[in-house]
């Protein structure tokens, strides 16, 4: 299954519309102009359309297994995620504070498109853990931020979602697990949880 990513159409809508040279006006991001995006969203390209996309249909095929309390994801996912943090994507857009490379969203969120649209399965991993980041960087403690974030933005670590509930389906209002703080800083979870999105698999340590 072959992809091109519209870089030519992305470009367009970063420089004329998000006005990406304005961006680059904001303490932070001075390296991060039109040029910067230009070379980042090309690399993304490539890589998205040589190595991700690729096992897409493979992957449907032979999805990823389960076997006892392991997850094997599918054939080549392993090898593309080794590949996807060992060239920074899962910190493109996140603090250098943390190790990530601290470009503006405008970049991130286009390389993000990208990648959702060569491999939607793959691409649920990053998404995730970019969730989690977020999550951290938004409400998290010094403690929880020293102990996740390089991690997570490394890609060491990845993120999760456990959302569904047997009597909510897509209905977040249904949602009824709870979690009761214990005397002793620990929590008891009550509910019930049918889909776990990359709690367990092969492609990183935890």
């Amino acid at each position: 299954m072959s992809y091109k990513a519209p870089v030519k159409d992305m470009m367009f809508n970063i420089e004329h519309l998000a006005r990406i040279d304005e961006i680059a006006k904001i303490p932070g991001f001075e390296d991060a102009g039109l040029e910067t995006a230009q070379a980042v969203l090309e690399e993304c390209a490539r890589f998205n359309e040589e190595v991700v996309a690729p096992l897409n249909a493979d992957a449907d095929k032979a999805p990823s297994s389960h076997s006892g309390t392991s997850v094997t994801t599918s054939k080549g996912f392993k090898e593309a995620y080794q590949q996807y943090t060992e060239g920074g994507w899962q910190g493109l857009q996140h603090p250098a504070d943390f190790g990530g490379q601290g470009l503006p969203k405008t970049i991130g969120a286009a390389c993000g498109e990208i990648l959702n649209s060569a491999n939607l399965s793959f691409a649920l991993c990053p998404l995730l853990t970019d969730g989690a980041i977020e999550a951290l960087l938004t409400a998290g403690g010094d403690e929880l931020k020293s102990t996740y974030l390089e991690k997570l933005i490394s890609g060491e670590w990845t993120g999760t979602m456990n959302l569904t509930e047997p009597q909510a389906g897509s209905d977040l209002a249904a949602v009824r697990t709870r979690a009761e703080p214990q005397p002793d800083g620990t929590y008891r979870v009550f509910g019930t949880k049918i889909f776990i999105t990359y709690g367990e698999h092969d492609m990183a340590d935890n």
